[in-house]
């Protein structure tokens, strides 16, 4: 009964040495996030044209391979606006200061990646979305002039 008794504590004791270390590496790893996530670079132009490029192409696959085409630019759409968030923490470089929320990165997102899907695959996008990009164009280009 003594032997059971003694070997129980020195597995317990044995289990807190071996347990205490990870826990402190945990702690650690943890407060190593916290300061990195203050350590956000804003966007540069040829991010933006990276993770705008990127998503037209998955677009255009996606397309090619028969995914309903909302869906995709759903999904392309958002995959820009959280790489945007996770690695930029939504700020971007020619806005300064201004960090966008997930909606409005996910709305210029889709914008951008219809233009450059234009380019890349015009055969892929609906006459429809096509129509509405151009109107948005012709509305931003006219509010710009004033």
């Amino acid at each position: 009964m003594n032997i059971y008794f003694l070997s129980k504590r020195i597995l317990k004791l044995l289990g807190v040495c071996f347990i205490l270390p990870f826990a402190f590496i945990e702690l650690n790893i943890k407060s190593k996030e916290i300061k990195a996530e203050k350590n956000f670079i804003a966007a540069s132009e040829k991010d933006i044209f990276l993770y705008r490029q990127m998503g037209a192409s998955y677009l255009c696959i996606a397309s090619k391979a028969e995914v309903d085409f909302k869906k995709g630019l759903g999904i392309a759409s958002a995959t820009f606006a959280n790489v945007i968030i996770g690695k930029h923490g939504g700020a971007i470089k020619e806005l300064g200061d201004k960090k966008l929320d997930e909606k409005k990165l996910y709305n210029a997102g889709t914008f951008q990646i219809v233009g450059s899907a234009l380019n890349i695959c015009p055969e892929s996008i609906p006459n429809d979305i096509k129509n509405d990009y151009e109107k948005r164009v012709k509305k931003l280009i006219k509010e710009s002039k004033k």
